[in-house]
């Protein structure tokens, strides 16, 4: 186990219908590198992951997002899954949560369809981003610079394309939240 991430702390931003392995192989990757993790959603107790084509295992909710502190976290993780990322556009509290937490200039990373939920915070206007390649003209329409790239940082943002991804997706966040990314990417917010 890797310590670089010791005393960083991420949140995890998702609700029923997230793709399983966008939530649990980043989750293990930063705990991993020595980060606490915590899932927060929309709603207490657990929510159930998407894997493929059929449902996939629960994961215990930490903490409703609606009490979360952005003071409490390092790094915002959004995972894909379509129904997810629909579902949390359409919560108040989700979308607050995601804009203050891009403006804050700490790093926020979102897979596949989860820029979705970037898009309805307004942040993603003159950024490059990518994703899962049906929210092309999505991001486009919004402002954004969209590329078909395995991962893409653009100030705090990371985003990646699919689950394929997740290896480089996992190590661009974690070289973000070590101190020296950390403070670059605070000054490029």
């Amino acid at each position: 186990m890797s310590t670089e991430l010791t005393g960083k702390r991420v949140a995890i931003l998702a609700t029923n219908g997230f793709e399983e392995v966008e939530l649990t192989d980043p989750k293990k990757n930063l705990e991993d590198a020595g980060a606490t993790v915590e899932v927060l959603s929309i709603k207490s107790g657990e929510i159930k992951g998407w894997n493929h084509t059929d449902w996939g295992k629960k994961v215990k909710v930490d903490r409703v997002v609606s009490d979360a502190s952005l003071d409490a976290y390092d790094a915002l993780v959004l995972p894909g899954g379509q129904m997810n990322p629909d579902t949390l556009r359409m919560d108040k509290n989700a979308v607050a949560f995601i804009g203050e937490f891009v403006k804050s200039g700490k790093p926020v990373a979102a897979i596949c369809h989860g820029p979705w939920t970037l898009i309805e915070a307004g942040v993603v206007k003159g950024r490059t981003i990518t994703s899962w390649p049906s929210l092309k003209t999505d991001l486009k329409n919004a402002g954004a610079d969209w590329v078909d790239e395995q991962v893409v940082r653009d100030g705090n943002i990371i985003t990646s394309r699919k689950p394929d991804d997740i290896p480089a997706f996992s190590k661009k966040l974690i070289e973000a939240m070590s101190s020296e990314g950390s403070q670059r990417m605070a000054g490029a917010a």
